[in-house]
């Protein structure tokens, strides 16, 4: 991942569904060139992104078909009015990675909201094969409420960081799992057509995969945060999307990844609100912008200007941030010091698992300018371990 050492690191984050609100889109209509791109859009997804966005009631928009389209295109319309130069770090909640995808450069905004068209129809056909559902978990020991949730044969669908963990799955089990919660914690049925991010959700993943066979995407050129790990998405951009339907979303991971990278401030695209929450109770003393009209667009211009890094200011150094791929126990190569240069694909270290050691490797040649983590840490995936900066 690549981030510019500036004097502030700017991230903007698109949200995922059940941000949405009735009317949400309409102010943005009146922006040149809006109405006519939203029309298109519809075209696109096969939904009508123009009514769903200005007239439909909460109940219409609670359709996961039509959802996942309207958020997409939302975080587009918005974010074309923002300097994107400016901003170093993007990432998405659930089908917000869609739209982060396209900002970060992956993926063309038509791409975006065609695959989100695609995801909520299958998602919305997956749901209806059998009943199924989720429920937020608030509170209790983490440990405990994650054995609580397997023990019940369900999943924990999202990690959402401040005590805020989803469990997905059967409908009969939620029952169950709600009638008996774990120490401390309150079990509320959320009102969804199913469990997504589970193996529930296993035909609408194959129907995306054959959907974006036809996709040729692209490099980012900003760094772009997969809910799968917190990691920094270099060239698997299509394969992290796909399996995302099926896999947890650990926004949590996502959150502490802003954190080492030095994410001093975030802008959230509309319907704004919910990521912001996250990250005023995970990130003490970031900045936070949330852009629900063009309204708020003045603010989240000021605050571009003053934590972004345009390429009209002095150059500054670069870095790439190595994560782990998965969690263990770091381990970093005997003899590889602070200073000393690396080569693309030269292994730094390495993660020890329960199944054997995964090696980790630099993504390109530079300078290890910092270690992250040091021998015996015990790391998450998606944890930051080195910086790796330009070659002299």
């Amino acid at each position: 991942m690549r981030i510019p050492q500036a004097g502030g690191v700017l991230a903007v984050l698109a949200p995922g569904q059940g941000a949405q609100k009735p009317g949400f889109l309409e102010p943005w209509l009146d922006l040149p060139g809006a109405d006519a791109r939203l029309r298109w859009w519809s075209s696109l997804s096969g939904v009508d992104l123009h009514h769903l966005g200005t007239s439909a009631d909460a109940e219409e928009i609670r359709d996961t078909a039509k959802t996942q389209p309207l958020l997409v295109a939302a975080t587009l319309l918005a974010a074309e009015q923002l300097p994107l130069d400016e901003v170093a770090v993007v990432s998405g909640h659930s089908v917000g990675e869609l739209g982060a995808a396209a900002l970060a450069g992956a993926l063309t905004p038509d791409a975006a909201v065609t695959l989100a068209g695609v995801r909520g129809r299958e998602m919305a056909a997956a749901c209806a094969v059998e009943p199924t559902g989720m429920a937020a978990v608030l509170g209790g020991d983490e440990a405990e409420v994650l054995a609580a949730i397997e023990q019940h044969g369900l999943y924990a669908a999202n990690r959402n960081g401040a005590g805020q963990i989803v469990a997905a799955g059967a409908s009969e089990a939620l029952e169950k799992f709600a009638a008996a919660p774990p120490a401390k914690a309150r079990v509320i049925a959320l009102k969804v057509a199913g469990a997504f991010h589970t193996p529930y959700m296993a035909p609408a993943e194959a129907a995306l995969a054959a959907a974006a066979a036809g996709i040729s995407p692209a490099d980012p050129v900003r760094t772009l945060l997969s809910n799968l790990d917190g990691a920094a998405v270099e060239s698997d951009v299509l394969t992290r999307l796909i399996r995302q339907i099926t896999a947890p979303v650990r926004w949590d991971l996502c959150m502490q990844t802003l954190s080492a990278l030095g994410v001093t401030a975030v802008i959230e695209l509309p319907p704004a609100g919910t990521l912001a929450g996250l990250i005023k109770r995970a990130l003490k003393g970031v900045e936070i912008v949330t852009v629900n009209t063009p309204d708020d667009l003045a603010k989240a211009r000021d605050l571009a200007a003053r934590h972004g890094a345009s390429p009209t200011h002095e150059p500054h150094p670069e870095f790439r941030v190595v994560v782990a791929g998965t969690a263990g126990t770091f381990v970093p190569v005997a003899g590889l010091a602070e200073g000393d240069g690396v080569t693309a694909g030269q292994v730094i270290g390495s993660i020890n698992t329960r199944q054997g050691p995964v090696e980790v490797s630099a993504h390109a040649a530079g300078v290890l300018t910092e270690w992250l983590a040091h021998d015996d840490d015990p790391v998450a995936a998606g944890q930051p371990l080195a910086r790796i900066g330009e070659a002299a």
